[in-house]
C-alpha cells in the first residue's frame, strides 16, 4: 500500500498563501526531489491551475518568465513530468499529464490509488487536503515552516471535525531558516 503524503509551506503564524513563503534554490531542489519520488500528485482545481500556469510554460519552453531564477527549472521539469489527478466538479477536462476526478469519486479513487504498488502519492493545497484528512486518508504530514509572520490566512486543515494526533518522524533545517517537520498519524 502506498502512503498519501501532504506537504505544505506555512509561516510561523500558520499562513499557507504561496506568495508569503521564502523560496530559494535549496528549498526548490528539496521540493523537486520529493515530487520526483511520488508516483502521482493529487491536486484540487485551484492548486492544479496555479501550478500549471506557473510551471508548465517554463518546463515546455525552458525559458524563465517574470524574473524567475534559473534554480526554479528543476522543479518546473519535475512537476511537469509528474502524473496528476485533479479533483474538480467544475472543470470539463484536464491535460498536463492529468486525469480528472469528480468530487463524489474522491474517496474511492484515493483508496484505490493507495492500494496500488509504488512509492507514494502527494497532495498539496488547502481545501482538498482538509477533505482527505477528514476521510482519514492522509498518512504523513509535512509542514515546511518559514521564519516569517504573515498576519493573514489561509491556514491549512482548517475546519476539521476532530483533532488528528501525529508523531514526529523527521526534521530538516534549511539555510534560509525554513524547518521541515514530518509527521505520521499516531496509531
Amino acid at each position: 500500500m502506498r502512503p498519501l503524503r501532504y506537504s505544505i509551506n506555512v509561516t510561523l503564524d500558520g499562513c499557507c498563501d504561496h506568495r508569503v513563503g521564502i523560496p530559494d534554490a535549496e528549498l526548490h531542489q528539496y521540493s523537486a526531489d520529493i515530487l520526483a519520488q511520488a508516483d502521482a500528485l493529487i491536486l484540487g482545481r485551484v492548486t492544479y491551475g496555479m501550478m500549471e500556469s506557473a510551471w508548465r510554460p517554463i518546463a515546455e519552453s525552458g525559458l524563465l518568465s517574470d524574473g524567475m531564477p534559473e534554480w526554479t527549472k528543476p522543479f518546473a521539469r519535475t512537476i511537469h513530468a509528474a502524473k496528476k489527478y485533479v479533483v474538480s466538479d467544475t472543470l470539463d477536462s484536464v491535460d498536463w499529464n492529468a486525469e480528472l476526478v469528480r468530487g463524489p469519486e474522491l474517496e474511492a479513487t484515493v483508496r484505490r490509488l493507495k492500494q496500488e504498488p509504488g512509492n507514494g502519492l502527494y497532495v498539496g493545497g488547502v481545501m482538498l487536503p482538509t477533505a482527505l484528512a477528514e476521510m482519514g486518508l492522509i498518512d504523513e504530514f509535512e509542514f515546511l515552516v518559514h521564519p516569517r509572520i504573515a498576519g493573514h490566512g489561509p491556514a491549512p486543515l482548517g475546519g476539521l471535525s476532530k483533532m488528528i494526533d501525529l508523531k514526529l518522524v523527521g526534521r530538516k533545517e534549511f539555510g534560509s531558516g525554513v524547518v521541515s517537520m514530518r509527521y505520521e498519524l499516531r496509531r
